[in-house]
């Protein structure tokens, strides 16, 4: 099995949130029967009639990779603040595209490395190289919908990929549902805390960007659970005995440390923290190591599913993280952007709900995945099976540096989890 990081080289509604229409059940017969539900980890619907026969009415297209014309171009953020978009997104949008009979030179794929500027430059080009579609992650809102103004004169159809640009004008929105995410979170922590026995807990509560909408669902999915709880979460807010907030979110990591140092100075007694993704979670936790905390005292929450946060969690410092199956996101928007680029409607079953433009009033049409949260148990079952993760580099026989205590190596972790490389 090829792992996605190899091939890098080769539902519940909330208002002000989203409204999720039921999945109906796969079908392989015809575009009727496409659902959210069709797609497999191994890429083989790409390879079916349907999506071949689309891709066949794309404009321009030409058989046996011959195609030269630009179809689709795809615009991703940055590298820093998740590396999803290099080792999942970029391959996996790549694999989708090559694998249902596009060419090289008929899909673009960039990366903005975090600049405005880079994000609307690649935008520029890739309309004024005729492409029909564009599948857009975009920094910020005001970037996004500026991007969407230009492709909306040139004619070009745009989807929101992963986070939906508010008081933009895309045709249609791909992602996860994020407010589901954030409440997996917060179980995720509390669940964590009674297991884990952290007595009195003094919760810090961490954010992700002010500019990313995904952030904002993903708070109000956490913010929910844990207020049910007792907790006093809101960013920005006054603490209060048994929660810390976080004063301005970030998706930068080595920020994320920073205030943590800050509030865990002024709040020696935090003993919990809610990490929005596994990123911000790593320096936070190699820090923490450093100054002696053994497994199990301080947990911690995450998601993306990173390398990086499976050896956390396995070593008993990250509670779990979000699995967001990217290969099913990726193939879900190439499908929808075949469509679109072909001139046709997407079938209702992949097109499954809406989502509320907060900005411009609008319900956006919507292909809305499901996300898990994954432990230490399920690791095998769920990111393994799915060849997400290499267990070779997962397993490996190196160990935490944790000052004063020699951890268990990863390998030994991998044991008691009967994860086989």
């Amino acid at each position: 099995m090829k792992f996605r990081t190899a091939r890098a080289v080769a539902a519940v509604a909330l208002a002000g949130s989203f409204m999720a229409a039921a999945l109906p059940s796969a079908s392989p017969a015809g575009a009727a029967g496409l659902t959210v539900a069709s797609f497999k980890s191994n890429y083989s619907t790409m390879f079916s009639s349907t999506i071949q026969n689309i891709v066949k009415q794309i404009p321009g297209w030409a058989p046996n990779g011959a195609g030269t014309k630009l179809a689709i171009g795809v615009i991703l953020p940055d590298e820093v603040t998740s590396t999803r978009y290099v080792e999942f997104d970029a391959p996996d949008l790549a694999t989708a595209f090559t694998d249902a009979g596009l060419s090289t030179s008929e899909y673009n794929i960039q990366n903005a490395q975090g600049s405005d500027a880079t994000e609307i430059t690649d935008a520029q080009a890739m309309i004024a190289n005729g492409a029909k579609v564009l599948l857009m992650d975009p920094l910020d809102a005001s970037t996004g919908a500026s991007i969407e103004a230009a492709a909306a004169k040139a004619g070009v159809k745009v989807i929101d990929y992963d986070r939906l640009t508010l008081g933009g004008s895309r045709q249609y929105y791909v992602s996860f549902n994020n407010v589901r995410v954030g409440q997996l979170i917060g179980q995720g922590l509390l669940t964590c805390i009674n297991a884990w026995h952290v007595k009195k807990p003094v919760v810090y509560v961490m954010y992700g960007a002010t500019t990313d909408n995904n952030a904002t669902l993903f708070g109000e999915g956490y913010n929910a659970i844990l207020k049910k709880k007792g907790f006093h979460p809101g960013e920005g807010a006054p603490s209060t005995a048994n929660t810390i907030n976080e004063s301005t979110g970030t998706w930068t990591p080595s920020v994320a440390l920073t205030d943590f140092q800050g509030a865990y100075s002024a709040h020696p007694n935090i003993n919990a923290v809610v990490t929005p993704n596994d990123e911000n979670a790593a320096p936070i936790i190699s820090y923490l190591q450093s100054k002696g905390l053994r497994p199990k005292k301080i947990p911690f929450t995450g998601q993306d599913a990173t390398l990086t946060g499976f050896q956390n969690i396995l070593a008993g410092y990250q509670c779990g993280t979000v699995y967001k199956p990217i290969w099913l996101e990726a193939q879900a928007a190439a499908t929808l952007a075949f469509y679109l680029a072909a001139g046709k409607t997407p079938p209702a079953g992949l097109v499954n709900g809406k989502t509320e433009d907060t900005v411009s009033h609008v319900a956006v049409p919507s292909v809305l995945l499901t996300p898990s949260w994954v432990t230490a148990p399920k690791i095998a079952s769920t990111v393994i099976k799915d060849g997400v993760i290499n267990p070779v580099a997962l397993c490996t026989n190196q160990r935490p540096t944790v000052h004063g205590f020699r951890a268990p190596t990863y390998a030994q972790d991998c044991k008691i989890y009967k994860i086989a490389k």
